[in-house]
């Protein structure tokens, strides 16, 4: 029997009038790369944001390995959701040495590891208020995985990135996926999706739907 990382169970979270997302019922499973599509403001960005405890739900709950999401509290995910933020004034490697004291968990060595691995240079010294968009991205997706986590949360991961940079990231997720880990992308490109995803979910107006087709081997149509 599969085994779930993510459980939502009716799921509801509102606006003021505005129905985010609504009695939303989904399970993602362990060790696959799990895709939303989704027009903005179609409640893909608050699904991630409850599943992580950035936002909390005002029906339902939500499950990572089987432990109930408290807002607030830490979880053993790696996000990107909206523009990543990181000091200007400091070099991509400082500042993932910063964050990385937060919990001790990734040290200089794997720090400058995760930074080679999306594709930069760990003794790049450029603030990283001069990076690209592109580039910032990327710094984004090493702060992400610099801790090993087993669930990612990427919103828009691709942002910015040329289609060489595409490349090379979704070879990344891949590789990421065959370590074990799972992985949440949402993404307006169905190029992206095609390539990566196990499985395939639509949201529109706070509804998710699981699309036809899935499971499926990824690159089939």
């Amino acid at each position: 029997m599969a085994e779930m990382m993510v459980q939502v169970q009716d799921a509801v979270k509102r606006f003021k009038e505005n129905v985010a997302l609504s009695h939303v019922q989904v399970e993602f499973e362990k060790g696959k790369i799990h895709g939303i599509i989704g027009r903005n403001g179609s409640g893909k960005t608050v699904l991630f944001k409850c599943i992580c405890g950035f936002m909390a739900l005002d029906e339902g709950c939500i499950f990572i390995e089987g432990k109930r999401v408290r807002p607030a509290a830490p979880q053993d995910t790696g996000i990107i959701i909206e523009d990543p933020g990181f000091i200007g004034t400091m070099s991509g490697l400082k500042n993932l040495k910063l964050l990385a004291q937060i919990r001790g968990i990734a040290d200089e060595s794997r720090i400058r590891e995760v930074i080679r691995r999306v594709g930069l240079d760990p003794d790049d010294k450029k603030p990283v208020r001069k990076y690209s968009l592109g580039m910032r991205h990327r710094l984004g997706i090493a702060q992400a995985i610099m801790e090993r986590p087993k669930l990612l949360l990427l919103d828009e991961p691709m942002n910015g990135l040329d289609k060489h940079g595409v490349l090379e990231i979704r070879e990344l997720f891949k590789e990421l996926r065959e370590e074990g880990a799972t992985i949440l992308l949402s993404s307006h490109y169905v190029e992206d999706i095609d390539a990566l995803c196990d499985t395939v979910y639509e949201m529109d107006h706070g509804v998710l739907t699981r699309l036809p087709g899935a499971e499926r081997a990824p690159g089939e149509s």
